[in-house]
C-alpha cells in the first residue's frame, strides 16, 4: 500500500506499477530466477477491490453519486465510468465538501479512487488551492464576451440571458427566499459586476454591501392554475424577467417566484444575464442557493463552500497571457486552420442583415440509453479518447456523406469548438467553485479523408479509422485551445489578422452530462413529482431575437440523465433562408446513425487502440502503433 501511494503520488495512474505478492521467487537448478515460472501479472485481479481508507471510501461514494451508479470500486476510472471534464469539476468541489482537497488536473492524472486518495490532501489539515485574489474590482471581458458585443451591440446584452425553473418546497417564505438570494448574491461576486463599454470595456464588481438583491426577487401568484396556465404564466415572467436585466445597472439577476399556495410545492424562475453565467455555472448557483435558503429558515447562518479562485483572478490571468510569445506563437497555426478550403455548406452564405436569432429553426434525434451508455463509457475508453472526440467523429462523417449525397466536395470541414473553457491557467488555480462565464471557441479542421462511410455506418473496421484520424487533428489543436481567443480579442497586434480571414460555418457544442428533463420537456415535470429544489427545465426566454447568428449551423449535443439511462439528443439549428428542413433532418440522422457504427463497431475483438498523441514521449506513426498493438495482442492470445 504504501509502495502504490508513493508511486500515485508522483506518476499518471498507468504507469503505478503492478504488485504481486510472491511466497518465494521460482529459481533454477542453478539457483538463478526462474523468469519463465514468475506468474503474470493479472490486470483482473484488483477489480471489485474494495475501498480500505477514509478517502478510498470517500471517493468511491462521490463517484458513484455524481456517475448515477450503484457502486464504484477503488480502481474504476472516472472517465471509462462516463465522467467528463465537466463532471470532474463537480467531483472536486464535492470532495472538498467532503474533506478532501484535489484538483481537476489530478482527476485526469489519477482518474482512480485510488490514485486520487493517494495525492488528495485534506481539509482539516490546511489543504488549500486557489488564485488568492479578490472577485472585487475591474475585470477585462473576455474573449466570448467581446465576440456577443461585437455581434450583438451593447443594447442588446440585457436580452442575452440564461434562465432554470427550479421546484420550490411547499410554504416557502418569500421573505427567507430574497435574504437567500442576496446571500448567494454576495458569496459568488460575479453576480454583481456592472459592464462598462467605454472608454474601455470591462467589468466592474462592487463590495457585496452595494447589492441589494430585493428588487431582484418578485413574487407571482399561481394558485389555482392548471397546467396551461402555468406554463403560459411562467412564458410570459421570463420574457419579463429578461427585460428588466440591465447590465450598465449592475442588474444581473432576476428571480420570480410562482407561487402556489401555501401547502403546496411551487416553481422558481432564475434568470441571469449570460455575462456572468454559464451552463457549468448552475451546477453551483442552485445547490447554493437551497443550502443558504435551507439554513435561514432553520435560523442558521450561511456558510457556503468557499470560491477558491475569483472569476476576475482567471480573467486578468488571461488577458496578461495573450500578449506572450507562447501565445502568439500558436498565430501560424490558427491562421492555416482558417485559410484552408471550407466549402459553402449551405445554398447562400450567413448574412447577419437577414439570419437573426429569430430566424433560426432547429431539429433533433434522441439515441436510446443502450447507444448513449456505450457513446459515454466503452467507445471513448476503448480508443483513449474523450466524448467529444466520438461525438465529432460521428458529426465529421456524417457531413462527408452530407455533402457528397448533395453532389459537393466531402473534403475537411471548419468547425468552432465550443467548450467550458475552465482551464487551470496556471499552478494553484481551482476553478470547480466559480461561477461566470468561461466559455472558449476556437476553430478545427477535420478531415476524415477516404473513409468507406457505409462501413462505418456497419460498425467495421473504418469506424476505428475514422476515430483514431479525428482525435488525432483534435490533439493538434495549439496548447489547450484558448490561445485563438486570446489572439482573436485580446492581443491588439494580432486580432486584426485573425478578425480579417473566413469563419466558419458550423458551431459545435457538447454540453455535457445533464440531470432532469430534456429540452423539448420544457417546464412540463409537476412540482409534486420532483424534489425540492430539482432543476425542471429552462424558463424560457434567452437571447434577442434582432441579434445575428454566429454560425450557419449549430451543433448540440447534450446526455440527459433519465430514469430508463441516459439519453443522448443531437440538435441541429439553422436560419430557416439557408438550408431546407429535411436536408437538416438527413444531416442530424446520418450523425445518429454513424455514432450507432462506432457503438457497433467496438463489440468486434481487436477493435479500439491508442494513437500516437498518447505517447507523446516517442515519435511514432498510427500504423506502426497499430502494428506493435496486434503483435502484443498475438502474443497475449498465445501465452
Amino acid at each position: 500500500t504504501q509502495l502504490r501511494e508513493h508511486t500515485a503520488s508522483r506518476l499518471p495512474e498507468y504507469m503505478i506499477p503492478t504488485v504481486v505478492p510472491l511466497e518465494a521467487l521460482p529459481l533454477t537448478p542453478n539457483g538463478k530466477l526462474d523468469r519463465t515460472a514468475l506468474p503474470a501479472p493479472d490486470a483482473t485481479s484488483k477489480e471489485g477491490r474494495t475501498p480500505e481508507t477514509h478517502a478510498e471510501e470517500t471517493l468511491c461514494t462521490l463517484f458513484a453519486e455524481i456517475l448515477s451508479l450503484e457502486k464504484v470500486t477503488v480502481d474504476d476510472s472516472f472517465f471509462e465510468l462516463g465522467g467528463d471534464s465537466i463532471m470532474s469539476m463537480l467531483l472536486v468541489s464535492k470532495a472538498r465538501r467532503a474533506g478532501l482537497v484535489i484538483t481537476a488536473r489530478q482527476v485526469f492524472e489519477h482518474p482512480t479512487p485510488a490514485g486520487l486518495a493517494a495525492v488528495a490532501g485534506s481539509v482539516a489539515d490546511g489543504a488549500v488551492v486557489g488564485g488568492g485574489d479578490s472577485g472585487i474590482g475591474e475585470i477585462p471581458l473576455t474573449p466570448v464576451m467581446h465576440e456577443l458585443l461585437d455581434r450583438a451591440g451593447p443594447d442588446s446584452l440585457g436580452y442575452v440571458a440564461q434562465s432554470n425553473l427550479v421546484v420550490t418546497p411547499a410554504g416557502l417564505d418569500f421573505t427567507v427566499l430574497t435574504q437567500a438570494v442576496q446571500a448567494l448574491v454576495d458569496h459568488h461576486d460575479i453576480l454583481r459586476a456592472r459592464l462598462e463599454v467605454a472608454p474601455q470595456r470591462q467589468l466592474i464588481v462592487p463590495e457585496p454591501t452595494a447589492a441589494q438583491a430585493a428588487p431582484w426577487v418578485h413574487r407571482v401568484d399561481a394558485a389555482g392554475l392548471d397546467d396551461d396556465a402555468l406554463h403560459q404564466l411562467i412564458d410570459e415572467e421570463s420574457r419579463a424577467a429578461t427585460r428588466r436585466l440591465d447590465p450598465s445597472a449592475g442588474v444581473m439577476v432576476q428571480v420570480v417566484w410562482f407561487d402556489p399556495g401555501p401547502e403546496a410545492a411551487g416553481h422558481l424562475l432564475i434568470v441571469i444575464d449570460h455575462l456572468v453565467v454559464d451552463t457549468v455555472s448552475w451546477r453551483l448557483l442552485v445547490p447554493d442557493l437551497a443550502e443558504a435558503y435551507t439554513e435561514l429558515a432553520a435560523g442558521r447562518d450561511v456558510a457556503l463552500e468557499p470560491v477558491p479562485t475569483s472569476f476576475r483572478h482567471w480573467a486578468r490571468e488571461l488577458s496578461a497571457l495573450a500578449t506572450t510569445a507562447g501565445r502568439q506563437a500558436e498565430l501560424t497555426q490558427w491562421t492555416d486552420y482558417l485559410r484552408g478550403p471550407d466549402p459553402l455548406l449551405t445554398t447562400q452564405p450567413v448574412d447577419p442583415e437577414r439570419d437573426f436569432e429569430s430566424t433560426r429553426r432547429e431539429v433533433s434525434v434522441r439515441l436510446p440509453a443502450a447507444v448513449t451508455s456505450a457513446l459515454l463509457t466503452t467507445v471513448p475508453a476503448a480508443f483513449h479518447a474523450g466524448i467529444d472526440d466520438i461525438l465529432l467523429t460521428g458529426l465529421a462523417t456524417a457531413l462527408a456523406e452530407w455533402r457528397r449525397k448533395q453532389g459537393h466536395s466531402a473534403a475537411g470541414t471548419l468547425i468552432d469548438l465550443e467548450g467550458h473553457g475552465r482551464n487551470a491557467l496556471s499552478d494553484g488555480v481551482d476553478l470547480s467553485r466559480t461561477v461566470g462565464w468561461f466559455t472558449s471557441a476556437h476553430p478545427v479542421r477535420l478531415d476524415v479523408g477516404a473513409v468507406d462511410l457505409a462501413g462505418l455506418r456497419a460498425g467495421g473496421p473504418a469506424a476505428g479509422r475514422a476515430v483514431k484520424r479525428v482525435k488525432e487533428q483534435l490533439r493538434a489543436v495549439p496548447g489547450d485551445g484558448l490561445g485563438y481567443g486570446m489572439l482573436r480579442h485580446l492581443n491588439p497586434e494580432t486580432a486584426p489578422a485573425l478578425a480579417a480571414l473566413p469563419a466558419a460555418q458550423i458551431g459545435f457544442n457538447y454540453l455535457g452530462r445533464l440531470g432532469g428533463t430534456r429540452p423539448a420537456d420544457g417546464h412540463d415535470a409537476q412540482p409534486g413529482r420532483m424534489q425540492d429544489w430539482q432543476v425542471v427545465g429552462g424558463g424560457g426566454g434567452g437571447i434577442d431575437p434582432r441579434i445575428p447568428v454566429s454560425h450557419a449551423l449549430e451543433v448540440i449535443a447534450a446526455a440527459h440523465e433519465l430514469p430508463d439511462g441516459p439519453e443522448l439528443t443531437l440538435t441541429l439549428a439553422w436560419p430557416e433562408a439557408l438550408l431546407a428542413e429535411a436536408a437538416v433532418q438527413s444531416l442530424a440522422a446520418g450523425w445518429a446513425a454513424m455514432l450507432t457504427g462506432l457503438v457497433s463497431h467496438i463489440a468486434d475483438t481487436g477493435s479500439g487502440g491508442h494513437t500516437p498523441s498518447d505517447f507523446p514521449l516517442v515519435e511514432i506513426s498510427q500504423d506502426e502503433l497499430d502494428d506493435f498493438e496486434a503483435t502484443a495482442k498475438q502474443i497475449e492470445e498465445g501465452a
